[in-house]
């Protein structure tokens, strides 16, 4: 069961999970679908536009639902990383 702590939550005794580190995490599984970023189950330099596309419409998805209820570095934190990813993901679907 999780326990809200300050800005994030404990599981289990794990580190708080913040809503920075979660769109982190979202933004590093787009990296690996677009063959950006490594991962030891992965082909290193494998491309899957399809995951990456629905990693950053979840991204994109949480930006519109949690307007207004982040904090300025959240918004901006959120902001550049779906920037980046789009751009990636346009040059790798040649769009």
């Amino acid at each position: 069961m999780a326990e809200r702590q300050g800005e994030g939550f404990v599981m289990g005794g794990h580190a708080p999970l913040s809503f920075s580190s979660f769109v982190l995490s979202l933004a590093s599984t787009a990296l690996i679908h677009l063959g950006d970023a490594t991962h030891p189950e992965a082909t290193p330099g494998a491309v899957d536009l399809l995951g990456a596309r629905q990693t950053i419409d979840v991204l994109e998805l949480l930006a519109v639902k949690t307007a207004g209820n982040l904090t300025q570095e959240e918004q901006r934190l959120l902001q550049d990383l779906l920037l980046d990813l789009r751009l990636r993901y346009l040059k790798k679907s040649g769009t």
